[in-house]
């Protein structure tokens, strides 16, 4: 997770290498990605396919989770960490429409997410758009945005949707996950899934892969176990850690991606005691 400011303090785009947020862009539908981007995408799709369908139903869990913690559990403050770019239905419009005035901060290390959600700060009050690495809480918690907008004497929502992968072993995914909750109430909510397999050559590839591609910006596919240990300590809301689709869907139509699958998104959400 490299720091592309420049020391001007401008932003750069390095759009020679490909990046997981514009490539996620790409998947979704979105126009903010380049040819470099869209070249791994179907890189990636040649050896593990239905990766736009997975991309897709990631994001229908993450809505759903939203709507659900603002209707269900009063949740009105959103911490999205490796939120990637702006796309349609974001996580503050979904929580606006169900509760007016619930605020929700983005976080993200990738430049291009900042420079577009400037429009964001521009649209709404209760939203904004903050650099920097999901890694460094300190710099998370402690900068103006966030202090500005999240009341820590309340429960919050820390989203760690499809990006816990983006972090790699030697950075403790586990560790990040629990300095965030150390910052927040109790009644606060994590919701956490990543990139999943039971096929050990799948793993390996896509980790591989991704690693090349994006010049490092990469952690790895691991298992469901990996995941649970997220989630030590936390109350999980039923029903349990689940492929995402498993998660309250709206309806049995949902379309499912079934486990023994190549890879899915596994996880859920939990509240801190």
């Amino acid at each position: 997770m490299r720091d592309e400011t420049t020391g001007t303090g401008q932003h750069t785009v390095d759009i020679n290498v490909p990046s997981v947020a514009r490539m996620y862009d790409h998947y979704l539908g979105g126009k903010d990605n380049y040819a470099v981007d869209r070249e791994a995408v179907a890189a990636l799709d040649e050896k593990v396919p239905r990766t736009r369908h997975l991309a897709r139903n990631n994001r229908r869990f993450l809505q759903r989770v939203v709507r659900i913690l603002v209707r269900e559990y009063g949740i009105r403050q959103f911490l999205d960490h490796g939120s990637g770019l702006p796309t349609q239905d974001n996580v503050h419009q979904v929580a606006q429409r169900a509760a007016p005035g619930s605020r929700a901060v983005y976080v993200d290390n990738d430049p291009i997410v900042l420079a577009h959600g400037r429009a964001l700060l521009e649209e709404n009050a209760d939203t904004a758009v903050i650099r920097a690495d999901m890694r460094d809480t300190d710099a998370v918690f402690d900068s103006p945005e966030v202090k500005r907008l999240i009341d820590l004497s309340r429960p919050v929502a820390l989203l760690f949707v499809s990006v816990m992968h983006c972090i790699p072993d030697h950075s403790d995914p586990a560790a990040v996950v629990r300095r965030a909750l150390e910052r927040v109430p109790s009644g606060s909510f994590v919701v956490l899934n990543q990139l999943v397999s039971h096929d050990q050559e799948t793993r390996d590839f896509v980790t591989g892969f991704m690693d090349r591609s994006t010049n490092g910006q990469w952690g790895r596919v691991r298992e469901p176990h990996d995941v649970e240990a997220y989630f030590t300590g936390l109350d999980v809301l039923e029903p349990g850690l689940v492929e995402v689709n498993d998660w309250r869907p709206d309806s049995d139509l949902c379309a499912r991606q079934l486990e023994d699958e190549t890879w899915f998104e596994f996880g859920g959400v939990a509240r801190k005691p």
